[in-house]
């Protein structure tokens, strides 16, 4: 589909929703004026472009020293794996360049967008509260003309609050970690003349099956966490020159801890003799946790010899529902129920294996410490692709039988221990612990080059095209 503008003035936007709304529509967008990343002194302009709402613009250091880079990244509690990947980033910055770095993680939509940016969290709940309407959107917006023309709108109402937003926080560097955090942050900027001053780079938080809007082509970098996403990217028309592959970032405090195994169990009052299971579904307690967890108990206990085999670890997350279901009951085994935990490199640390669903933050905390994994369940769409990219590589196995997921976890204690170890093995040479570090060190580098900037072309997708 090819719109035409019929003079080379008129902008994207008057062009698209020029044909949406009708020439005599109503005007719904007056761009701002951001004299800030025109003017030769960064904190004069700023002065002007926000100077209706300078109260709540971010400090500007003024001492003698070298003021800190402003790292702005952009995300959206639709899960909680794009919130942990910001932190991490967050805290790498902090951890390898100090103060050289101001880094704000904040929901431009919630924040500074109208519905259904502001709404998305919860929406996203309720879709995966219903998988099928899940999965229907999730494909459904695939198609480029699909999701083109539904952002393209949205960029079109939103405008004006996304660039304040953007501009509140004077950015030297983007960085997107959602993928609806690229295509409307790059428009507006791309509509302010703004895209020349500041890198934006899209840190993708899938494993493997990626939704198409996490590969905008004009993005200075796309960081990819396997070779399978990065060939996606290539797919969908980003160059070799864009695409990096480091893998998922993980908080330094986890990818970087050092742990004791016998010292953790004591801590946690776990049986120093028995392995032990960990059993887990996610920020919420997604999946089939209290089945597995009831199968568990019944094949980690050896009758003939009343004696367990093992021992449970069940991480409920929030659902408070499931942790007092799961206390309520009695167990023939040792077994430790918890809700919502931030110290989860220890818990992975004490236990020998894990069964969880395919949530790539988890997978990729799971290979980092070398625990065999078994997958139970997948969100339709984006943890689709996660289950092949474990069990391809040799570091764990799909079960979404609660009785087998539970019986693999006991031959692995008894009769099969060598396979434990093998899972073990390849969970550790699958596992990328430096991955946030490389992210930010490539970034750091990115910034420190002149050339480096953001190109954002006319056309909205490849499937739009502007002459």
């Amino acid at each position: 589909m090819v719109i035409s503008v019929t003079t080379p003035r008129r902008s994207i936007r008057d062009a698209l929703l020029g044909g949406l709304l009708g020439g005599s529509g109503r005007q719904l967008y007056q761009p701002l004026r951001c004299a800030f990343y025109d003017s030769t002194s960064w904190g004069a302009g700023l002065a002007v472009a926000l100077s209706k709402d300078d109260a709540d613009s971010v400090p500007v250091s003024t001492g003698g020293g070298k003021a800190p880079k402003n790292v702005l990244i952009l995300m959206s509690d639709t899960g909680g794996g794009h919130r942990a990947s910001a932190e991490a980033l967050r805290d790498a910055f902090h951890i390898e360049f100090g103060d050289a770095y101001q880094v704000f993680v904040k929901d431009l939509g919630k924040e500074y967008g109208g519905w259904p940016l502001n709404d998305m969290e919860r929406s996203y709940n309720f879709m995966l509260r219903h998988a099928r309407l899940w999965k229907v959107a999730f494909h459904g917006t695939s198609p480029r003309w699909v999701h083109g023309m539904y952002l393209a709108a949205l960029a079109y109402f939103y405008a004006n609050e996304v660039v304040a937003g953007i501009m509140k926080y004077k950015p030297d560097i983007i960085i997107s970690v959602h993928p609806l955090m690229q295509h409307i942050p790059l428009w507006v900027l791309k509509w302010q003349s703004l895209q020349p001053k500041v890198p934006f780079v899209t840190v993708i938080t899938d494993l493997n099956t990626c939704h198409p809007t996490w590969f905008h082509h004009g993005v200075t970098r796309c960081y990819c966490p396997s070779a399978e996403v990065a060939k996606r990217a290539l797919l969908q028309g980003l160059e070799p020159s864009q695409v990096r592959i480091f893998g998922l970032p993980i908080r330094p405090s986890f990818c970087r801890a050092v742990l004791d195994k016998d010292q953790l169990r004591k801590e946690f009052e776990l049986d120093p003799e028995l392995p032990a299971v960990l059993l887990m579904g996610g920020g919420e307690g997604l999946g089939p946790v209290e089945a597995t967890a009831r199968a568990l108990g019944e094949e980690l206990y050896d009758y003939r010899r009343r004696r367990p085999i093992g021992q449970i670890v069940v991480i409920c997350g929030r659902n408070q529902v499931l942790r007092s279901r799961l206390q309520s009951l009695r167990w023939n085994v040792p077994v430790k129920i918890r809700g919502f935990e931030k110290q989860m490199e220890k818990w992975m640390g004490a236990c020998d294996c894990i069964i969880t669903k395919a949530g790539p933050g988890t997978i990729a905390e799971a290979l980092i410490r070398g625990l065999p994994i078994i997958l139970n369940d997948f969100i339709p769409g984006q943890e689709v692709g996660n289950v092949p990219y474990v069990v391809d590589n040799g570091a764990g196995v799909f079960s979404e039988d609660p009785r087998l997921a539970a019986r693999q976890v006991a031959r692995w204690f008894t009769t099969d221990m060598d396979a434990l170890h093998r899972y073990s093995r390849n969970a550790l040479r699958l596992a990328q612990p430096e991955a946030v570090f490389d992210i930010v060190k490539d970034i750091h580098n990115l910034q420190q080059q002149p050339a480096a900037v953001t190109r954002i072309p006319y056309s909205l997708t490849p499937s739009f095209s502007y002459h």
